[in-house]
């Protein structure tokens, strides 16, 4: 295969190769209203097109889905060709139910049943 490509077909292929990966994308960045796809995804941090994002900073939720996963605190990290790169200064994982602050007995009744 050539490397010779012409430029207007580099460009189609590149936004083949985006428009895929946005397709495939299961994960999302929420910040207010707007939500953005994540193409890519480490431990460290996430990517979203440069093009459909703004520059993003301050807290985010990341959702799977409609799945809540982890609420993220993140800084613009760098322009990666057509990604923008954000990392985590803190990644805390979504629970389903509120903190307590106090220690639940293990032997504690699961439900009441009615007298009826």
């Amino acid at each position: 295969m050539t490397e010779y490509l012409p430029d207007e077909l580099r460009h189609q292929l590149a936004a083949a190769h985006r428009a895929a990966k946005r397709k495939k994308s299961t994960r999302s960045v929420h910040i207010g209203d707007e939500a953005f796809a994540i193409l890519e995804m480490s431990e460290n941090g996430f990517a979203v097109a440069i093009d459909e994002a703004p520059r993003l900073r301050g807290l985010v939720d990341i959702y799977e889905g409609p799945r809540h996963l982890y609420q993220a605190l993140i800084v613009a990290a760098s322009e990666d060709g057509d990604l923008m790169r954000y990392d985590f200064k803190r990644n805390t994982a979504a629970v389903p139910t509120p903190p307590v602050d106090f220690e639940l007995a293990v032997d504690r009744p699961v439900g009441l049943l009615s007298k009826a």
